[in-house]
Parts: structure tokens; sequence; C-alpha cells
């Protein structure tokens, strides 16, 4: 007998993270009388009056929205990070040396936004026309580019601006407007700042970028490849820990949105839009997840341009149906990530869906 990886447990290994993750195919036959979730789904009106994102309506400090007809942001009213805030002195901490070695810490600076992708108050990313998420594509890379001007112009502290969307309520979605945040902090955080080292020591060992080779070798493949257009490939990672977790990666060298041509911004729009609405079609749900950008810091030198490769993580915690979950306890906890199904099964079925949108959850 022969080893099929789509029966027999192995262990692939993720370059970006330099970590391991189980792949238990066979697993995937086993019976579910586990957790069951609520299908997603949104039957809202189109203006909830109750909605503090919605247009023309107070937020919950008593601050207004204006009568916004696009993509709109503001600061976030309960940031979780501080601009203003006193640094913090290393004399004001113990000097004891152990805790001087285990006991780190540092203070944070930076700034939250809310980013409201439409108006329309029961619309998600895959049921909004492409010009709607074209906009809000602009609107990441305007948001780019005005801190980094308020950077160098305000000596305001912005190093890394972390942009990111959590839909649904099952990854903790409190309001189903259609919005996403972004986040910008002082440091590189650690995810990206993982990603950054081992894209560095990858090019130094072998002269070239570790996602152009990943680019180059899925082309080639075409085993885990969802959806493609001129500018951005969208995949299932080799290594990909959630069940239907993908990555959207830049056919070309970009370092980041304020980077991008017009031509990319549309074309980044209309692979979010393909990706999204398959998603939402494998299980006849308003499908959740959580997605977020990895680009090069604000105002990169050298070096931070070098290292970074515009792409996008899609992490989304479905598991065989709309009531089914991943969940990342046990031996995920507390040995290494672990999946059921095989990235190609994943990216066969999400492929073999055909991009155009039958689930319209918010006329059922």
């Amino acid at each position: 007998m022969s080893f099929d990886l789509t029966d027999h447990s192995h262990a692939r290994f993720s370059p970006l993270t330099d970590s391991w993750v189980l792949v238990s195919p066979h697993r995937a036959k086993r019976p579910w009388l586990g957790q069951q979730e609520k299908p997603g789904r949104n039957d809202a009106p189109e203006h909830d009056d109750k909605c503090f994102l919605c247009p023309g309506n107070t937020r919950a400090t008593g601050e207004g929205n204006p009568d916004y007809k696009s993509t709109y942001i503001f600061q976030n009213d309960y940031a979780a990070v501080k601009l203003e805030q006193p640094d913090l002195e290393p004399n004001s901490l113990d000097s004891d040396p152990l805790k001087e070695r285990l006991f780190k810490i540092k203070g944070v600076k930076g700034n939250c936004f809310v980013i409201c992708f439409s108006p329309q108050h029961n619309l998600s990313l895959p049921q909004m026309a492409k010009d709607t998420i074209t906009n809000v594509v602009r609107a990441w890379s305007d948001l780019f580019q005005k801190l980094e001007k308020e950077t160098i112009e305000e000596g305001k502290p912005y190093k890394y601006l972390q942009i990111f969307e959590n839909k649904g309520t099952a990854m903790g979605c409190s309001n189903l407007h259609p919005h996403g945040q972004a986040w910008c902090l002082d440091s590189v955080p650690s995810e990206p700042a993982k990603e950054f080292e081992n894209f560095a020591k990858y090019e130094h060992e072998h002269g070239t970028h570790l996602l152009e080779d990943i680019v180059t070798l899925e082309l080639r493949e075409k085993e885990r490849i969802v959806c493609q257009n001129d500018s951005f490939l969208v995949i299932v990672p080799y290594w990909a820990v959630w069940p239907f977790e993908t990555m959207v990666v830049s056919k070309r060298r970009i370092p980041s949105l304020n980077q991008f041509n017009e031509e990319e911004r549309i074309d980044l729009a209309e692979i979010i839009r393909n990706l999204t609405i398959r998603y939402d079609n494998l299980f006849q749900t308003s499908f959740p997840y959580s997605m977020g950008i990895h680009q090069a810091p604000l105002n990169a030198d050298e070096e931070e341009l070098s290292a970074a490769w515009f792409h996008m993580h899609f992490y989304p915690p479905l598991l065989r149906s709309a009531t089914v979950r991943k969940f990342l306890v046990g031996f995920e906890l507390l040995g290494e990530p672990q999946r059921d199904l095989t990235p190609e099964q994943a990216a066969d079925r999400l492929e073999n869906q055909d991009g155009e949108v039958h689930y319209l959850s918010n006329i059922e």
C-alpha cells in the first residue's frame, strides 16, 4: 500500500510562520454530535435606526455619523491603543534582574479606525457591486497614505497599519453593518513581523522572494488555486490551518496598498468579490471569516520594502456545513494546529463554486 495524502496523516510546513500543521484527512469521516452554529443570515433592513454605523445615526459615544453615500472611515470610539499617553520609562519598573529577563513590557501607542464599507446596512462584501468594493480598496490606500503623511509631517509614531474584517457573529462581530477596522501601531505586530523575518531569511538563502516562488509553484501545479485574475491569485495554502483558509497574493511584487495602480485596485476588488461569493455559495450561508491584509510598514525603508509582498489572509471557521465549525482546542492549542480536510480538497470545493451570486441572505 502506498502513502495517500488524501487518507493518511501527515504534517505540512509553513515557511511563512516557520511552523507545522498536522493534516488528518481520514477524520473528516467521523460523525459530528458537537455544537451546531446558527446558519449565517442577514435579513436586516437597508437602514437600521438602532445601528451605530448607519448613515445619519448617533454612535454610542454621542457622535453623529454623516449621511455618507460611499465608504466612510472614522476614528474608533473605543480604540484598542491610544495616541496620547505617557511614555513608559524603563526606570519606572522594578529593577530585579529576573523580572527584567522574564517580565518584558513596552508601551504601545497608536490609533484605530472603523471602515464602513457601504451605507447599506444589509449587505456584505459578496453582495456588493465591484465598484463599491473598489471604493473600499481606495479607502484603504488613502488611509495608508494619510497615516504615512501624518508620521512625517506631524511626528505621529505610526509604524504599521493592520487592516482587517471580522465577518459574522461566529467571528465575534457585534454589529452586522458591513465594516472593517484598521489598527495603526508604533511597532510591527507579531504575525507580520514573523513573516518579514522568514521572507528575508528565504531570500537570503535562495535569492528569490518566498511569495514569488509560491505564486510560481501554485500557477504551475494548479492544485490549490481557487480563482485568479491578471493581478492576484487566490489559493488554499499548502500549510493552511483553517478548513477553507485562503490567501490572496499579488502576482507582482507590490509591497503595500499605496503602490497599487488603478487597475490593481479594481482587480483586488474583483478578486475579493469573487472569493467571498464562493464562500457564501459553498454552504449557502453568509460565510463568516476573519480577513486581514499583510503589507509593508508605513514609510518603509529599503530593507522593509524588500521583505514585503502584499497579501491577504482569510480565516473562516466553518468545517463541513453552515452549522459545524472548526475549533482550535486540545491538541491544536497544546501541540500544533491540525486540520481534517486537505488543502487540495478545500481548494477543489471552492474552485467548483462558479463565482456568481446564488446566496442572497438579505432577501430570504
